[in-house]
C-alpha cells in the first residue's frame, strides 16, 4: 500500500510532498519533494501511484467546502478540541480565495478515483482521499503539551521548532505503528535544517507532507479505532490520529 502525503499551497505558493509505501511491514520513504505548479503535483502523483493502483492520499487543505460563509463544521471542532493546543484551524468557506483551488484539488483526486474516505475499512487495499491537518496530528503522536511554533514568529525560534520537530521524527514515528523506518538510514534525509526563511520554509513544507503521509498511513492502519474524524462527506472532515 502507498500513502502520499500533500502539504497543498492554499493559493500559490509551493506545495510539500511525501511518497511512503509499506514495504516488509515497515513505511519507507520513497520521495520527499516540493512543486509550484498544480499540475506538476498530479504528474507527481501520477509517477508514484498508477492507474488502478491502491494508495491513500492525505491532503493537508479543505478539499470539500459545502458552506458559502462562515466556517465548517471539522473547522469549529478542531477549536473545539484542539484549542487548548494552539491547534484549531483556519475556517474554509466558498467565499475566500483558497477555496476554488483546494476544493478542484479533490475533485481531480476523485477523477482519478481516489474516493473520500471520512469512513474506512482498516487495512482494506483501496484509492482513497482524506483531509488532514499536522498540528492536531503532532501534539498526538508526540505527546507534547502545545504544537510546536515553527510557522510563525521570528527565524531563529522557527528553526528550533523546526529542530523539535524533525527531532521527534526521527526518534519516535519509527517507534510507533505502523512504523517509520528509521531515518537514521536514510543519508539523503535532510541532513541539517537551514538558517535562511525561504530554505527553511521548504523544509518545513516537506516535514508537514511527511506527516501528512504518516497520517495517511495510519488512518489506512488502524482505522476508527486509533483515529478521531471530525465532520462527514456532508460537511467536511479532519481525520486526526490517536494513539492512546
Amino acid at each position: 500500500m502507498k500513502f502520499l502525503g500533500i502539504d497543498l499551497g492554499w493559493k500559490s505558493q509551493p506545495s510539500g510532498l511525501c511518497y511512503l509505501e509499506l514495504i516488509d511491514d515497515q513505511l519507507e520513504i520513497l520521495d520527499l519533494d516540493r512543486k509550484e505548479a498544480i499540475a506538476d503535483i498530479f504528474t507527481w502523483i501520477d509517477t508514484c501511484v498508477q492507474p488502478e493502483e491502491p494508495a491513500l492520499i492525505a491532503v493537508d487543505a479543505p478539499t470539500l467546502i459545502p458552506n458559502a460563509t462562515g466556517s465548517r463544521l471539522p473547522d469549529k471542532l478542531s477549536h473545539k478540541y484542539f484549542g487548548k493546543y494552539h491547534a484549531g484551524c483556519y475556517p474554509a468557506n466558498l467565499g475566500l480565495a483558497f477555496a476554488e483551488r483546494t476544493v478542484n484539488f479533490g475533485l481531480e483526486l476523485e477523477s482519478r478515483g481516489f474516493v473520500h474516505a471520512p469512513t474506512i475499512e482498516a487495512q482494506k487495499p483501496g484509492r482513497y482521499q482524506i483531509e488532514v491537518f499536522p498540528h492536531p496530528a503532532i501534539v498526538h503522536f508526540f505527546n507534547l503539551e502545545r504544537i510546536l511554533k515553527y510557522k510563525k514568529g521570528r527565524l531563529g525560534d522557527r528553526r528550533l521548532e523546526l529542530i523539535k520537530l524533525y527531532n521527534y521524527i526521527l526518534d519516535i514515528l519509527p517507534n510507533l505503528h505502523p512504523p517509520l523506518r528509521s531515518l537514521r538510514l536514510c543519508g539523503s534525509f535532510l541532513p541539517e535544517i537551514p538558517t535562511t526563511g525561504a530554505a527553511l520554509k521548504a523544509v518545513e513544507d516537506k516535514l508537514d507532507s511527511l506527516i501528512c503521509a504518516y497520517i495517511a498511513a495510519h488512518w489506512w492502519y488502524w482505522g476508527e479505532q486509533r483515529n478521531l474524524v471530525l465532520g462527514d462527506r456532508t460537511t467536511g472532515y479532519i481525520v486526526i490520529p490517536q494513539t492512546k
